[in-house]
């Protein structure tokens, strides 16, 4: 059976035009387009790239607002919503419609892969790859909280307008509550781990601090608006577990075990930035005008 057409959209809030591109071209050569398919990258800095897959979308620096005036600009039946951080698989669009979802069937989680440590990578790296940071399997475990990474999503057109979209004026979490809307709206979910794509992960600690603590906000908002989803994780356990497994890498390291060091000695540090990004408004910090 011949797969529906879709529109891909990957957001970009690129420092220069050079690494737009970039992600443009990685885009163009890792993505099998068929004839009724679209790319469309969506600068979200308005860096005056002139290219007919890039639309200019700087009015609020989200990833979502840029998602929603790309998934705007198609037609397709369904949306492919990537990150400018991964790299898709060749047969990714097939491998989304095996088997061809039922007319209920509203979202697709395809497969985020972690990118391997090459030897001599930083801590960050390494534990981002040990514990599958990314990994689609981790959000989609949730239960009735289940939903899918807009790392790797496709949403029926149908549903996606339906429901209105994403909501635009965050910073994350805007996946989680869209799915988790579409799910009241009677649309199903539904995995597919032969979509892949390959995510790299930050180079730097503060990089990875950064990114989970992002998270955190969003995880902090979905609390608020979704009760019951997510819930936060209680100070005094959260110390002790820290402790506890600081002391483990410690003695890790000390044995000449690096992958067990870099877990123990990174595994507090991270769930705290998560944790205490809970407290930070999840809103945009810059918008036009």
């Amino acid at each position: 059976m011949e797969r529906p057409a879709v529109d891909v959209v990957v957001p970009v809030a690129a420092a220069d035009a050079g690494g737009l591109c970039a992600v443009l071209e990685r885009m163009r050569e890792g993505l099998a387009l068929g004839p009724g398919d679209t790319l469309t990258v969506v600068d979200n800095r308005g860096l005056g790239v002139t290219d007919p897959s890039v639309l200019a979308a700087p009015e609020v620096r989200t990833s979502y607002y840029a998602r929603n005036r790309g998934a705007a600009r198609g037609t397709a039946p369904w949306l492919l919503f990537l990150d400018a951080d991964v790299a898709p698989d060749p047969g990714l669009l097939d491998g989304l419609f095996r088997p061809a979802p039922g007319p209920e069937v509203g979202v697709l989680a395809g497969a985020i892969v972690d990118g391997p440590a090459a030897p001599g990578a930083g801590g960050a790296v390494r534990y981002a790859a040990l514990k599958g940071a990314m990994s689609q399997e981790a959000v989609l475990a949730h239960g009735e909280w289940a939903f899918a990474q807009t790392a790797n999503a496709a949403i029926r057109r149908e549903a996606f307008v339906a429901a209105g979209g994403f909501f635009e004026h965050v910073r994350s979490g805007g996946d989680a509550d869209l799915c988790w809307r579409l799910r009241a709206a009677g649309w199903k979910l539904q995995s597919r781990p032969g979509a892949v794509v390959v995510h790299t992960n930050r180079a730097t600690l503060a990089g990875m601090l950064g990114q989970r603590f992002r998270h955190g906000t969003g995880a902090g908002w979905l609390s608020a608006r979704w009760p019951g989803a997510l819930p936060a994780r209680s100070w005094p356990g959260l110390l002790r577990w820290g402790l506890v497994r600081g002391l483990a890498g410690a003695r890790a390291l000390a044995r000449g075990d690096r992958d067990a060091a870099v877990l123990g000695l990174l595994d507090g540090p991270a769930v705290w930035a998560f944790e205490l990004g809970r407290l930070v408004p999840n809103r945009a910090l810059w918008r036009r005008g």
